[in-house]
């Protein structure tokens, strides 16, 4: 029986070394990235749209789906558009759950201060709560990158979103982030 009791210490002990220095190899990779290139299925309430997007931290990103409709959603950090040849929404990106993702610093801190969890030994998920927003967010636990997140908002409009070739710090046009005006 003490024997039972004293490697079941042991395992934990261990694992919980290993969670800290996943946790620490993860914060370390997102400190060094200053903006990120990719592509990414998301999945808003059963409808999946697909694209590509470039995050610029803080609060910056430009995303161009895969539509014949030419919808975009840009951000400079501030304001949120997402326009399509039909339609034009503009919304303070404060409102919106992506105010938090693309807040380098918010996550770090939430990630230093959250509970992991491993999934299938591929997967880092760390989740939070933060002013009415559910958040998960995602990570290789081979690379550290992150590889998405999912999100529910007040309304409870659950949306997930899987990154894919990822490009960390590339040399990206600064303009991109221009809000664009309604026609």
């Amino acid at each position: 029986m003490k024997k039972i009791l004293v490697i079941n210490i042991f395992l934990i002990f261990f694992s919980s070394l290993a969670f800290a220095s996943l946790k620490n190899n993860i914060v370390q990779n997102l400190e060094n990235i200053e903006n990120l290139s990719f592509n990414f299925e998301q999945n808003i309430n059963g409808k999946i749209e697909t694209g590509n997007c470039i995050i610029q931290y803080p609060k910056k990103i430009y995303c161009k789906y895969d539509l014949k409709n030419e919808k975009t959603l840009v951000s400079n950090g501030r304001s949120l558009v997402i326009k399509s040849k039909n339609s034009y929404y503009h919304y303070p990106l404060k409102k919106t759950p992506l105010n938090l993702i693309l807040d380098k610093n918010f996550i770090l801190n939430k990630i230093k201060t959250s509970k992991i969890k491993v999934i299938d030994d591929k997967y880092a998920i760390f989740k939070f709560e933060e002013n009415e927003n559910k958040i998960n967010i995602f990570f290789d636990i081979k690379d550290y990158q992150i590889i998405g997140w999912q999100t529910e908002d007040l309304y409870q409009n659950l949306s997930i979103t899987y990154l894919s070739s990822i490009m960390i710090n590339q040399k990206i046009k600064k303009n991109i982030f221009i809000v664009p005006m309604q026609n």
